[in-house]
């Protein structure tokens, strides 16, 4: 039964956003039976985490990953069938990063859990197009691998097996969540002069109206109290995080 919970778990959401029709995941098949294929899966998934880390998820197709590869594009689909099938191979080698190597994971279950909570906002970070580009992959080896070393990472805890699974989901909320807000708080930086002139004119005549008496009142110290820089981002993440995860530390207290 946990095995099956923590597929679903991997799974999540994506299966609700998939984009296409669905289809058994290129991990259910074996890789082109060669003895030495000129290109492995890794590969390809590296070559496309390229292509959508420096000009963004839209530039990734197959002509493109194989002009990356030195391939013809009737090449590729030796490899992989179609687009879904890359999208499953980038997720899966961006979902490696996730992962703490063994000896590294510490184990009480809250330095654990924060370690891995860190890496996953590390990882979408570093690829901010990721957390809705590849909402529609099917979960593959390493999704499960951090599935199964989430829950791993709350032996410790004085939890039933669906308090550990809730938690983990919870952390996964709020590390999604936070990196969302994070890649909002960037692309603020690319909004156009004039759109941004017409945002704050319509906040400000709002605000005149005396509808919003808490945004005036903001407003009326002359500063902007968000601060968006990435050192304050992180300070947010880690309050927030230590907020979470101190509310499960009581919950497991009262109950014991």
């Amino acid at each position: 039964m946990i095995l099956g919970t923590a597929y679903a778990l991997s799974m999540g959401y994506r299966l609700a956003m998939a984009r296409e029709p669905l289809e058994p995941p290129i991990w259910t098949r074996p890789e082109p039976g060669a003895r030495k294929p000129r290109w492995s899966r890794a590969e390809i998934a590296a070559a496309a985490l390229r292509i959508a880390d420096g000009e963004g998820f839209d530039a990734v197709s197959m002509r493109r990953v194989a002009a990356e590869l030195g391939a013809g594009t009737m090449t590729l689909y030796h490899y992989v069938r179609g687009k879904a099938d890359l999208v499953a191979l980038m997720d899966d080698a961006l979902l490696a990063e996730l992962l703490v190597p063994p000896s590294e994971l510490p184990a009480a279950w809250r330095p654990a859990i924060e370690l891995i909570a860190r890496r996953t906002r590390a990882t979408f970070l570093r690829h901010p197009w990721a957390l809705v580009a590849l909402l529609g992959a099917l979960p593959g080896p390493n999704g499960l691998r951090h599935a199964d070393q989430s829950l791993a990472a709350l032996r410790s805890a004085t939890l039933s097996d669906a308090a550990r699974l809730e938690l983990v989901a919870l952390v996964d909320d709020y590390v999604f969540g936070h990196c969302l807000r994070a890649g909002e708080a960037a692309a603020a930086d690319d909004v156009p002069p004039d759109v941004a002139e017409a945002v704050r004119a319509f906040t400000e005549g709002e605000i005149a109206r005396g509808h919003l008496p808490e945004l005036a009142r903001l407003g009326a110290r002359g500063e902007d109290p968000v601060d968006r820089s990435a050192a304050a981002l992180e300070a947010r993440f880690e309050r927030g995080l230590a907020l979470l995860l101190d509310g499960a530390a009581a919950q497991m207290s009262a109950a014991s």
